[in-house]
Order: C-alpha cells, then sequence, then structure tokens
C-alpha cells in the first residue's frame, strides 16, 4: 500500500479511536469503516470496528467483525476475545465458550479470555451443562448474587433507581437501548457477561503496526503531534521526576511534578505521582490529599477510569501503610469499582485477612474466657448441650489458644451426635497441645460412636504414648482390637505375604509371648504397655492371625 494511503488509513483509525473514547459510537463505525475501504486486509480495523458496534448494541454486525477479524489473523488473541464477547451479548454462551478456547489455546495465561470462557460457563445452566432457554443476562440465576459479589457492582444494589431500571431489564431485555448512558448499567452489563464494557480508552485500543514487518500492535503513546507545547514541557517534567523518584531524590521529584501540574492542571497523573512520592517520605496525610486531588480533577475533565482507579488505589496503599485496614480495604474497593486489576484486589485480600485477624487478637480476654467457660460448664452439667455450645464457642473466640475449650465443645458436640465437629475440635485441641490426653480420649470416643474401629484404635494407641496406664484409653484401645478381630478374612488376606507380619512371627521373643497371651489372658495388658509391643500385636490382631476373646 502508497505511503500516503497508510498514513490515511492510520489517521482515519485514529480519529475512529478518539470518537469511541469519547463516547461517539457511531462516528468511530463510520471512521472505522471508511479505512477498511482503503484497507480491506486490516485485522485491526475490523476488531476495533467491533468493538465500536458492541457498544452501539449492534451485536450481529459486532460478530460479523469479530468473525473477519479472526478470518484475517487467525493467530491473534484479541480476535477470538471480539467474536466470544459478540456471541455473549447475543446470548450464544456455548459458542462464546468454544470462542474463547480458541483464543487460550493460543495464548493460555490471557486474564480475559479466562473470565471469558468462566463467565460463559456460568449461563451454561442447562441439562449436561447445555445452553438454557432464553438469552437475558439480568434475569440468569443468581444475577443478584453475582451483583452483590462484584465490587464494582455491590454498591449498586442500595440504589433505589438502580433497582427500578435492573428489574425492568430482567422482564424486558429490549429495554437496554434505554439505558445505555446509565453507567451503572453497562458496568453490571461488564459483570454478567464477563467482559469490559466501560468506555473504551486509548490504552485498550488495537493498534496496526505501521510496517508490515512489525507482527506487535504499536503502542498507544503515539500522539505527540496533537500535544501543545504545554503538555509537551510538562510530559519532560514528569519524565525528570520519575528520575528523580527513582534516586530516591523525593524532593527534587516534587518540585517536576509540581511544575507538570502548573503546565497542565488536566494530567492527573502528575498528582498520583506526586501522591507516590510523599507516601516513600511516609507523609501519609499529604498522599491522601493529593491522590483525591487526583479524583476530584479526574471527574472533572473525564479522565481515563484506570488513572481514577490509581488514586483510590493509592489512598489504599496509604490507610494500609498506617495499619487502618478497614480504611484501605473501602479505597481498595473503590479502586476495584473503577478499574480491576489483580494488584488491588490481593491487596484487598490481604488488608481484609489482616483486618480480621487484628479484631480477632483485639477480640482476646482470657479472663472472660474463663467466665464463658464456667457458664458452659454449667449448662453441660444441666444437659444443656446446646446453649452450653454457645458458651464454649464464645470462651474460644475470647481465648483462641486454650486447648481445653476445644475438648470441653468437643464433649457438647458428642452429645449432641454431631461427629464431625466434634472431630474438628479435638483435632484442633491436640494441635494446641499435642501432649493433652484428653483430647486424644474424646476423638477416640467419637471414631469409636462412628464405627471407624481403625482410626480410633490409632488415635487410643496415642493416647497410650502419652499415659500408658489410663484405663479409658487401655479400654477403648482394647475394644477396637476385640472388634477388628470379628472380621478377619477382610483383614487376613494378605497377612502372610506382608515382610513385616513374617517378621514378628520370626521373632523368638514375640513367640513368648504370644504363648503366653493365649495360657494366661491377662498378661495381655502387662504387655499393651510396651508401645513396641503394642505396635507388633496389633498388627497380628488386624492380620487376622491372631484373635483376643
Amino acid at each position: 500500500m502508497a505511503e500516503d494511503l497508510q498514513k490515511k488509513v492510520a489517521e482515519l483509525k485514529d480519529q475512529g479511536n478518539r470518537a469511541l473514547t469519547s463516547g461517539n459510537t457511531q462516528e468511530a463505525i463510520r471512521l472505522y469503516g471508511e479505512a477498511i475501504k482503503i484497507d480491506p486486509t486490516n485485522h485491526v480495523l475490523y476488531s476495533n470496528r467491533s468493538a465500536a458496534l458492541a457498544k452501539a448494541s449492534n451485536y450481529e454486525l459486532a460478530l460479523v467483525d469479530a468473525n473477519k477479524t479472526v478470518e484475517l489473523k487467525p493467530d491473534w488473541v484479541k480476535g477470538y476475545s471480539r467474536k466470544g464477547a459478540a456471541l455473549s451479548f447475543l446470548g450464544r454462551y456455548e459458542e462464546a465458550k468454544m470462542a474463547y478456547e480458541e483464543g487460550l489455546k493460543l495464548d493460555p495465561e490471557n486474564q480475559q479470555l479466562k473470565d471469558g470462557v468462566r463467565d460463559a460457563q456460568s449461563h451454561l445452566t442447562g441439562p449436561a451443562g447445555s445452553q438454557p432457554l432464553g438469552g437475558n443476562p439480568f434475569a440468569v440465576p443468581g444475577v443478584m448474587e453475582r451483583i452483590q459479589r462484584d465490587p464494582r457492582t455491590k454498591g449498586f444494589l442500595a440504589q433505589p433507581d438502580y433497582m427500578e431500571k435492573l428489574k425492568q431489564l430482567q422482564q424486558n431485555p429490549q429495554a437496554l437501548g434505554n439505558h445505555l448512558q446509565d453507567p451503572r448499567i453497562m458496568t453490571t452489563l461488564s459483570v454478567l457477561l464477563g467482559v469490559d464494557l466501560q468506555q473504551a480508552r486509548e490504552e485498550d485500543m488495537d493498534q496496526r503496526p505501521s510496517s508490515p514487518a512489525q507482527q506487535e500492535p504499536e503502542p498507544m503513546e503515539e500522539e505527540e503531534e496533537e500535544l501543545t507545547d504545554a503538555q509537551k514541557e510538562a510530559k519532560e517534567e514528569k519524565s525528570k521526576g520519575n528520575e528523580a523518584y527513582k534516586k530516591k531524590d523525593f524532593e527534587t521529584a516534587l518540585q517536576h511534578y509540581d511544575k507538570a501540574i502548573e503546565l497542565d492542571a488536566d494530567d492527573i497523573t502528575f498528582l498520583t505521582n506526586k501522591a507516590a512520592v510523599y507516601y516513600e517520605m511516609d507523609r501519609i496525610e499529604d498522599c491522601i490529599k493529593e491522590s483525591e486531588k487526583a479524583i476530584e480533577r479526574g471527574r472533572e475533565v473525564r479522565s481515563d477510569f484506570k488513572l481514577i482507579a490509581k488514586a483510590f488505589f493509592r489512598i489504599g496503599q496509604a490507610h494500609f501503610k498506617q495499619d487502618k485496614y478497614k480504611d484501605a480495604i473501602t479505597y481498595y474497593n473503590k479502586s476495584l469499582t473503577e478499574h480491576r486489576t489483580p494488584e488491588a484486589l490481593k491487596k484487598c485480600q490481604e488488608a481484609e485477612k489482616l483486618l480480621k485477624e487484628h479484631e480477632a487478637k483485639a477480640y482476646v480476654d482470657p479472663e472472660k474466657a474463663e467466665e464463658e467457660k464456667a457458664l458452659g460448664n454449667d449448662l453441660f452439667q444441666k444437659g444443656d448441650f446446646p446453649n452450653a455450645v454457645k458458651h464454649y464457642s464464645e470462651a474460644i473466640r475470647r481465648n483462641p489458644g486454650d486447648a481445653k475449650l476445644y475438648s470441653n465443645r468437643a464433649a457438647c458436640y458428642t452429645k449432641l451426635a454431631a461427629w464431625e465437629l466434634g472431630l474438628k475440635d479435638c483435632d484442633e485441641c491436640v494441635r494446641l497441645d499435642p501432649k493433652f490426653l484428653k483430647g486424644y480420649l474424646r476423638k477416640g470416643a467419637i471414631l469409636q460412636a462412628m464405627k471407624q474401629w481403625g482410626r480410633a484404635q490409632d488415635v487410643y494407641s496415642k493416647a497410650l504414648d502419652i499415659d500408658p496406664n489410663n484405663p479409658e484409653a487401655n479400654e477403648g484401645y482394647q475394644k477396637c482390637l476385640k472388634t477388628l478381630s470379628q472380621d478377619p478374612e477382610e483383614i487376613r488376606k494378605r497377612a502372610m505375604a506382608d515382610p513385616e507380619i513374617q517378621q514378628i512371627l520370626s521373632d523368638p521373643a514375640m513367640r513368648v509371648i504370644l504363648d503366653q497371651m493365649q495360657n494366661e489372658p491377662g498378661a495381655l495388658n502387662d504387655h499393651l504397655q510396651n508401645p513396641a509391643i503394642r505396635t507388633k500385636i496389633q498388627k497380628l490382631l488386624e492380620s487376622g492371625l491372631i484373635q483376643i476373646r
């Protein structure tokens, strides 16, 4: 293609990008179409027009362009993303899933495609994971839970006008065209379909390589020719500030960022960069103030939502640094509402975990734990086990490191036949105090009640390691042995082929012990006090070669 035509295509494409960014989708569609007339083999142009058509709710034509994109460039991941999005809009979720999966074959780690597959799958609620009847994304099962779960849409549920619009869309999906200007509805549709419907930004627009030899998309930083002299100078100051920041020359960095702000007050990255400097200088309040300025100014000049998200994230980081986890979570969620990034999500989850730990530690009070324990003991003695559990549970919250509290609650669960809960408490009890005999005895009793004799036997064996003379442990252990010995065929079939059993039977000392046990049954208790002999006897009993009557 002649150089002048290439320039014309690039110019039309850039104009289309700007039109789409400003929300003028019809103009963007027209401009991309003009560019396609000049260069009908340019896959990026079809991809961009597909995005614009989807934005204009013309999903059928969006799919046509997406298919053309894949046809022209079958090894380009973005084409499959466009195709999957268009199919999702059309409610054709099975095909959408397949489109996303085709893209993943090219780029297995592509998160957008993974999200697309997951969302498409969530709509396949028919028999054997098939496409259900109907295609209204606002009326699929669990829609309210999904809106509530996603931080981008969670806050909308408290707004009456939003709920009214949602109700209308659930009843009549064709009404979507009346609500396209409501960013809340578009954000909700993004969540439900698993695709980003926010106003396209230049950072996300596809770019055509300027030379046929280039295979990768161009970066979006190509508008220097449109910058004013003041804006160019501001960016130069920003670059100088960035260099100073990297060298930890924070005062110099602040000076350059301030100059950049004087030259171009509409670029909020200068403010967020300045906030970053204050963060590193531990001037937390200044960091928060600059970030708030960035958000306020960003709203006024309609800055990219990603930049506003960054400012919210910066405030969250500032609160996190001060161990104000609750405030940090609030601002991380605000950042996620603007733009969902792995970094913000990870920090939010970390803050939630630390907040939970902090609150749990603040709640600890051993004295109050003892009071609750005493109330629980009294109720246990009266046979009021459900209320005893409540008091023991409160005691555990007040002092989660006390093994005895878990043992006491396990006793209640045993009385209530809540075996699994009892086992869980017993396990926590012996984890906290591996030498706490009562924990093993309670666990052994629960396993016996569950008819899990082998596991019970192992637990009683551990109890006997702690106290070989404990009568409850000895009695429980022997009961397990006798019960197991009543079904010898099941455990004897491989006995003689077991090298360990062969070794036991060839041991002269064990032969003497076995003869003594046969002639003097009372000698069994004495031998069981020796852990090594007890292990060998247990092995023989499990094999079915010996029995205790």
